[in-house]
Parts: structure tokens; sequence; C-alpha cells
């Protein structure tokens, strides 16, 4: 699975209600290399979602354009895969854990039903729940959902995969689980990754490169190389010293109180 590199160029998204107009991302220039782990952060409320919807094929932009290699991004693209926040949502109850996974490919590509079990097993090996195979998502734990979220996005063979604050609905040691997984699997895969969350830890855990967004109307203040060695230790890494100094500069920056006006 190889990645592919995404640019967003000049981005604009403005929302209109009643003849009312909201700017939501002002503009917005990313380049994301192939096989890179970008992370994006921002305040509450400053159209990081939104940036990632468009990215996705998921929205629109007014203005401006994203593309995936050297197409143009109009619509989802078939090895772009997007990880929702609510995974429990996302998953089918009335489905087991493996039919879930083989939902992600059966439409796309055609498999025996021995290959297409083979497939879904080799993923949910992966995330370390083939066990539960023939459960249904309710009756897991919601560590083990995600779990199965990811390995359902991740049979779908993406060669972009693109989280919007995945891990923001588990307890932090399951968060810790979580990151430690993503990332070996991005290593085994070396799939492209754009990660939205609003945990400064989770960016510079994960990213090789960190972009800042503004207060909305959003654009991009600064973008930080987080340059710490891979593989990163749950334990180790985040005693770094560059790992504290990136920390501590998204830190001062998202912690700034709004000017008044």
């Amino acid at each position: 699975m190889n990645g592919e590199a995404l640019s967003v160029e000049s981005v604009r998204k403005v929302f209109t209600s009643r003849g009312n107009e909201l700017v939501a991302v002002k503009s917005i220039d990313l380049s994301v290399k192939a096989g890179e782990f970008m992370a994006i952060v921002g305040p509450s409320g400053c159209g990081k979602s939104t940036l990632l919807q468009m990215i996705a094929g998921l929205m629109t932009p007014s203005d401006g354009r994203v593309m995936l290699g050297e197409r143009n991004v109009t619509g989802q693209p078939a090895h772009m895969v997007y990880l929702f926040q609510q995974y429990a949502k996302s998953l089918l109850p009335w489905l087991t854990v493996a039919k879930n996974v083989q939902f992600s490919f059966q439409h796309r590509i055609s498999l025996s039903r021995a290959a297409a079990r083979e497939r879904c097993r080799e993923y949910l090996d992966m995330v370390g729940i083939a066990d539960f195979a023939d459960h249904f998502p309710w009756q897991l734990s919601g560590g083990m959902q995600q779990r199965v979220a990811i390995a359902r996005a991740l049979a779908a063979e993406p060669s972009v995969l693109l989280l919007d604050e995945p891990f923001s609905s588990v307890d932090a040691l399951t968060r810790l689980d979580l990151h430690a997984l993503i990332l070996d699997l991005w290593t085994r895969k070396r799939f492209t990754a754009v990660l939205v969350t609003h945990d400064v830890d989770e960016a510079v855990f994960l990213a090789d490169r960190i972009a800042i967004l503004s207060r909305r109307p959003s654009v991009i203040v600064e973008t930080i190389e987080t340059n710490m060695p891979r593989p990163r230790s749950t334990t180790e890494t985040h005693q770094d010293p560059r790992f504290l100094e990136v920390r501590h500069r998204l830190l001062s920056y998202l912690l700034q109180k709004p000017e008044a006006h």
C-alpha cells in the first residue's frame, strides 16, 4: 500500500444561512507528502473538521481546490478513507465485526467468500481482535469498537487515511494504546495520514508535521516539524526534550486569549 501526495490550494469555505455569510475557512494552502503523517490542530470551532471534510471530498470548497496526486478531488476518492470521531455510530450494529470490516471493500473489489473472510481476518488480527470476528459491535468495549473501525478503514487499503479526532471518545489509557496501534499500522502500510485533533500530546506523538490553524476564519499560522526519531514509544517519547519543546510551542499558541473587538 503506497501513500499519495495531497495538496490543498487556496481553499476557502463560506456557509450561507438566511442571507448571512459565515466564513469558516479563509484561505488554506497545505501540502502533504506521500506517506507522511500530518496533524492539524487549532482552537475549538476554527474549522479543522470542515477542512478535513473538504480534503475528503465530502464538502465542496467555496474557492480553491484539493488535489490527490494529479487528480482534482471533487467527490470522495476510491482510495481515501475517512475515520470518524463517532466510531460507534459508524459501525453497523446488525453486522458482525467481520461483516463490518468486509463492508469496506465488498462493493469495490470482487473476492471469493474465502478470500474476503481471510482479508477480514488479516486486518482484525492486525488490530488484535481476530477472536471477536463473530461478535456484534455492541458486545464490545469502546476501545475495541474503535479497533474494529480502524480495521475496517485499513481493509479498504487506502492510500490516504483521514482521521477526525478518532480517539477523543475513549479513556486515556485506551487512547495511548490506540496511538501505538495506529503508528504501528502506518509504519507497516505507509499510507498518507492526516489527523485532526484537539489533543496536543496526540499531535506531537503521532505526526511528522503539525499545521496550526488560527481562530475562525482560519488560516495556517505555522507548520512545525516534530523532528523526533521513529519508532516512537508511548513512555519514552513523551519525555523527549523535542516532544516537550513542540508541545510547549503548540500550547503557547492555543492557550492565547482571543483579541477583544
